[in-house]
């Protein structure tokens, strides 16, 4: 899955979550939400800015001759240093190849191994296409060589991808994110490979004409043996929790599903020495036809050896209908099951997820803030305490 924003630098979307712009060519007060404590030695400053104003602070910081290096959410961005008291003669020492994750919170999560200026090349040894016949758009399964480097990653999060060539303005093409779509050990867990779920962007202009996007394609049109430069991981929103037995509620749109296979092969393909699933895990997919059911084939088998521990629930909206005669849309599918999901969310150990289009939220909450009535409770209010609790994990574009 791939996160877009108005600096065509994919982020994580909801809400007023906070981002980090480490920005050259700035004074410390030259613009607003910069802070004078956090200015590198570099003459680099960082910027904080809720995720709904990114468009305007980068646009702001362009029109003050800024050039943002660097894009991280709030808490991941790299060790600060204090902005000297005086000029130094001496030339700042250049950024390292790999910058190690921040050691401001070691929680063993890798964060930010390798950065858009020094990227980990690596090559593609497969693609595949992952929509059926008869289905819309094109979505593809892609693994990457990454046994050349440093990269590590837990599932939950995602990488970036630098697609080769410029723009328009003759700039090297800024990075795009996507949810990586397998375990920390790989698709061949031998902790070797990243996998990607893409689908090529395409739309028309105001002129009718058909535009594709600009890294969605690159990687759709890759081919084995091509190099990939990947920067990241980034991402701690989407982490599974340790607890074994936990109940884990995942709720899915088109290529929402990258996080989510990661998450099932963890807890039934691998079965790890040191993580066997015990608990019970539940699939809610929303697509637009059979077709559109990106890796079908594993999640079905996966819930015939696994019965007792993985449910699987499809919302098919040009194929089914709803209660009322409609479509059926994963909310659909949420609020036929609302009252089962609000009693599992009352235990500790459950976990909900929500990952793809931004719209399907309200839907969710909608559905739920139903069930929460009929217990005599307020869902907003509920939903508070599951994010305050880390429970409630949503990651939207």
């Amino acid at each position: 899955m791939y996160y877009s924003n108005a600096v065509g630098v994919g982020a994580t979307t909801y809400g007023s979550r906070l981002f980090v712009y480490e920005v050259e060519g700035l004074g410390n007060k030259s613009v607003a939400g910069a802070d004078a404590s956090k200015t590198r030695k570099s003459g680099r400053t960082f910027v904080t800015v809720a995720y709904n104003r990114m468009n305007q602070e980068m646009k702001r910081i362009a029109r003050l001759g800024g050039k943002i290096v660097g894009i991280y959410p709030a808490g991941e961005e790299p060790a600060m240093a204090m902005a000297s008291s005086s000029a130094s003669s001496t030339p700042p020492a250049p950024e390292p190849a790999a910058a190690p994750a921040s050691k401001k919170k070691d929680d063993g999560i890798p964060v930010n191994i390798y950065r858009p200026k020094n990227p980990y090349v690596g090559q593609c040894i497969s693609n595949d296409e992952l929509v059926a016949e008869g289905g819309t758009g094109r979505v593809r399964h892609l693994k990457f060589d990454i046994s050349g480097g440093d990269l590590k990653y837990v599932e939950g999060q995602s990488i970036g991808i630098i697609p080769p060539g410029t723009d328009d303005k003759g700039k090297p093409h800024k990075l795009r994110l996507y949810s990586i779509a397998s375990t920390r050990h790989g698709d061949d867990v031998d902790d070797k490979t990243v996998s990607l779920c893409v689908r090529e962007l395409e739309y028309k202009n105001d002129a009718g004409e058909t535009v594709y996007g600009t890294c969605s394609r690159f990687l759709c049109e890759i081919k084995p043996g091509d190099d990939v430069a990947i920067t990241g991981p980034v991402g701690k929103e989407m982490l599974l929790p340790p607890d074994e037995d936990a109940t884990i509620i995942m709720m899915a749109t088109g290529t929402g599903i990258a996080p989510f296979r990661a998450y099932l092969w963890r807890m039934f393909k691998e079965q790890h020495e040191d993580y066997k699933f015990k608990g019970l895990a539940w699939l809610f997919f929303g697509i637009p036809y059979s077709a559109n059911i990106l890796y079908r084939e594993e999640l079905e088998q996966l819930q015939r050896e696994f019965p007792d521990n993985f449910r699987l629930t499809y919302a098919i909206s040009r194929e089914q209908q709803n209660a009322d005669g409609g479509k059926m849309y994963l909310q659909n599918r949420i609020q036929e099951n609302a009252d089962e999901i609000w009693n599992l969310l009352q235990h500790e150990k459950t976990h909900a997820y929500m990952c793809g289009l931004r719209g399907m939220e309200g839907g969710i909450d909608e559905g739920l803030s139903g069930a929460a009535e009929k217990q005599g409770a307020n869902w907003s209010e509920f939903q508070k305490q599951l994010k305050k609790a880390h429970r409630w994990h949503v990651e939207t574009y």
